[in-house]
């Protein structure tokens, strides 16, 4: 997508926004929407950062990197109007968890079909689970008006920062005794820790704890994992949490609705126009200056690159505090994810659900026990990709048919772990090798698919850095650890969206509320503009 203004003409502008991810559309479109002239540069020919779909082999679409849907915040798909601007979200309807015995675990759409599956393997499972799924909707419904808080810095006496305060101090009261004392179980706990304390069943427990290493280098008995959990069960559609979907013609399709949003408004975007600096004058930004050394000026800069490039790379760090520098240097990314994509001749056969079946519309879920990802996360704090890994895989071309030619399909398989700082560094053989070892790994449970495979994209953190530019490849642009949320992220003082250099600001996900395809902190980088504009 390109829009710009006609040979010659010169155009003023009010804001330029640096990256098109979906936070930076969604920053462009809300301050396109105020009537500010915005200008958004994309240094890549395609928009949405990591939310993107492309047709990687001839005929496939894939979502290359982010593949399912459910943290896009509602208010943002109605003040945008997304469905009008072609979002449309399908439901994912199925999770099955195959076991290594030939059978599995199956959570379908159905609430009594899947307390009937529970009880297949624990009737004390599907009992705890009613109690379990009421307490994580509370749970979620309690955090959710945090998403939409600017974070108040709790060290300020500014007006603004002790009426936020006020306001967090409010709502946490309003929890009541048992929902905070749940809310801090949640904020410290491991998930492994916490689900225990629910269920019995193995897969049962690993499936669901694996919500709580996804995007981490954290393992499902590491402390602080249980918010990881929490955060993705935020994700809702149609009010219903822990709700997932599919976007029709994969998540590229979120940001371009975004971006109709925004070009409706008046915004300019433009591809294949990286940043190499921002200009600074007296002290404060003033614009920027592209690859090609063209000169873009606006009196407010705003940054959709992670807090590593935003403050280390795009301006001179003579202009910072050396607080926030140390800060910023402290802060974690060791990216852990990787990706495998792709184009099949047929379906994987099951050996659990032998045929073509529901449980295709769905996920499935490589997670056996709680000691199966532990041990996954061992071989990666010793330096090495999984050599039994967590996948989630869906296959987009069943729930949407336009993804592949007919009777092809595509599946998305996400990884963990695959950790950024390998021993001995990334190469073609090292990646080769991993791919390998996620085909073989789920081969086991499917024996046909490495004959249904025609193409295969191997894509590990240092491919997801160099193609998109999420620093170490961390798909949340910083870790979502305690010591990164809330007001301090990405940096004590400095989470409030401004930065020290007047007139430049941040909209990534290194900022609160964090990763995931939500939309969250542009939308409140915008707000802070306004505000401040």
């Amino acid at each position: 997508m390109r829009s710009s203004p006609a040979p010659g003409a010169q155009r003023s502008h009010d804001a330029i926004v640096v990256g098109a991810g979906h936070n930076g559309l969604v920053a462009a479109a809300y301050l396109a929407r105020a009537g500010r002239r915005v200008l958004v540069l994309e240094r890549r020919p395609v928009i949405g950062g990591a939310a993107v779909s492309e047709q990687v082999f001839p005929g496939f679409t894939f979502s290359v990197f982010s593949y399912v849907v459910s943290l896009l915040r509602p208010e943002i798909i109605r003040d945008l109007e997304l469905p009008r601007h072609g979002l449309q979200i399908l439901p994912l309807e199925s999770t099955i968890v195959p076991l290594p015995n030939g059978d599995y675990l199956g959570s379908w759409g159905d609430a009594d079909l899947t307390r009937r599956e529970l009880c297949r393997h624990s009737a004390r499972d599907a009992e705890a689970s009613v109690a379990y799924g009421r307490l994580m909707v509370q749970m979620a419904q309690a955090v959710k008006p945090l998403l939409g808080m600017m974070p108040p810095d709790p060290t300020s006496l500014r007006p603004g920062d002790l009426k936020g305060l006020l306001k967090l101090g409010r709502h946490l009261r309003s929890l009541g005794r048992e929902q905070f004392h749940a809310l801090y179980k949640l904020l410290t706990m491991s998930s492994a820790d916490y689900l225990e304390e629910w269920f019995e069943f193995e897969p049962l427990k690993a499936t669901k704890s694996a919500s709580g290493i996804i995007g981490t280098f954290m393992g499902p008995r590491s402390p602080g994992s249980a918010y990881v959990l929490l955060h993705h069960y935020m994700g809702e559609i149609d009010g219903a949490f822990r709700a997932w979907g599919f976007c029709k013609g994969g998540n590229g399709t979120i940001s371009q609705a975004i971006a109709r949003a925004a070009l409706e408004k008046g915004a300019e975007i433009r591809t294949e126009a990286p940043v190499r600096q921002v200009l600074l004058e007296r002290g404060r930004a003033v614009g920027v200056v592209l690859g090609s050394g063209e000169e873009c000026r606006a009196p407010v800069i705003v940054s959709g690159l992670d807090a590593r490039r935003t403050y280390l790379e795009l301006v001179d760090r003579r202009a910072l505090p050396d607080e926030l520098l140390e800060q910023v240097q402290r802060f974690r990314f060791r990216g852990s994810s990787g990706k495998v994509n792709l184009a099949l001749s047929e379906l994987p056969d099951f050996t659990c659900l032998p045929g073509v079946g529901a449980h295709h519309r769905g996920a499935i879920s490589i997670s056996p026990s709680l000691d199966y990802l532990e041990r996954a996360y061992d071989d990666a704090k010793y330096g090495s990709f999984s050599k039994r890994p967590y996948m989630d895989i869906i296959f987009p071309s069943v729930i949407d048919p336009n993804m592949a030619p007919p009777g092809r399909h595509v599946a998305s398989i996400f990884v963990q772990y695959c950790p950024y700082a390998i021993e001995g560094g990334w190469t073609d053989a090292r990646r080769e090798a991993f791919g390998d070892t996620v085909i073989d790994t789920l081969s086991e449970y499917a024996p046909n698919l490495k004959s249904a495979i025609l193409h295969a994209q191997v894509l590990t953190p240092a491919d997801i850095e160099r193609t998109v530019g999420l620093s170490e490849g961390n798909i949340f642009q910083g870790e979502l650890a305690l010591q990164q949320l809330f007001f301090l992220r990405p940096a004590a003082r400095w989470s409030s969206y401004r930065t020290p250099i007047p007139g430049y600001y941040q909209c990534g996900s290194s900022t609160h509320p964090g990763g995931g395809v939500m939309g969250a902190a542009g939308r409140l980088a915008a707000q802070r503009i306004l505000s401040d504009t």
